[in-house]
């Protein structure tokens, strides 16, 4: 089950006029009283309302109060942006991989910020996918794919599972991989349950990815860090990383 704080994710604020002016309006349809600058409240005003709102609505309103004042199911206020997938004819790097597509998940849970647990062919899998259209989100998720799929069988990395592709075009939406069930180090109180085993494991593994193939793990956490459920000795490093060391590093 997803946190509840990363339920919502709001990428940047917009502001329409002098962000001194309490009466500035703002990409959320409220004014800079309620929105301020550097403080993230709209997911958190967003929250209340929706799952009473119909998924027909592309825009609410709110007072400077967090009430809500109005909805709007106009086309024009819908500011998704178009995620550019490429189409799987044309990734080469890919070819021999094996895929399956969008329709053939079944959606069985959200498990963190982009991340799904599904099934299909009666088996769990954990679905990685990068609803974001901006080019540093995209490149690092294709980064994260071909590094993945190639990167030799060790028994504490997550091991891919496939591509998925969309129905329509086969463009590539991400990728899927085994589900570990036992949840995260960020689960579980660290002072009691970790090992000392588990950081062996961990800094091995570390030494394999840095020394052995020239990669660096960009996000190193407890959240990244799963627990093989039958004997909790045997962490599974999920992989999401950048650039060969020696490269610019997001």
């Amino acid at each position: 089950m997803i946190d509840p704080q990363d339920r919502f994710f709001s990428e940047s604020q917009g502001y329409f006029g002098a962000r001194e002016n309490p009466a500035t309006e703002t990409h959320f349809k409220g004014t800079v009283k309620l929105f301020a600058p550097e403080e993230d409240v709209e997911t958190s005003v967003l929250a209340q309302f929706a799952d009473y709102l119909s998924p027909e609505v592309r825009a609410i309103t709110v007072n400077d109060d967090g009430i809500l004042t109005g909805v709007s199911t106009h086309p024009e206020e819908d500011d998704i942006f178009l995620v550019g997938y490429l189409p799987f004819s044309l990734c080469q790097s890919l070819t021999d991989c094996p895929t399956t597509h969008f329709s053939q998940l079944r959606e069985l849970d959200r498990l963190g910020p982009s991340v799904d647990l599904v099934s299909y062919n009666y088996q769990k899998f954990a679905f990685k996918f990068n609803p974001l259209g901006m080019p540093r989100r995209l490149q690092m998720s294709w980064k994260e794919m071909n590094l993945l799929y190639k990167l030799p069988p060790h028994p504490n990395i997550i091991p891919f599972d496939r591509i998925v592709l969309e129905d329509v075009e086969s463009r590539v939406i991400v990728i899927t991989t085994k589900y570990i069930p036992g949840g995260t180090l960020a689960d579980v109180d660290l002072k009691r349950h970790f090992r000392f085993e588990s950081l062996q494991q961990l800094t091995q593994l570390v030494d394999f990815l840095n020394l052995e193939l020239g990669i660096m793990h960009q996000d190193i956490s407890p959240r990244n860090l799963l627990v093989d459920p039958p004997k909790q000795t045997r962490l599974f490093f999920s992989i999401s990383i950048g650039p060969p060391m020696g490269r610019n590093v997001y």
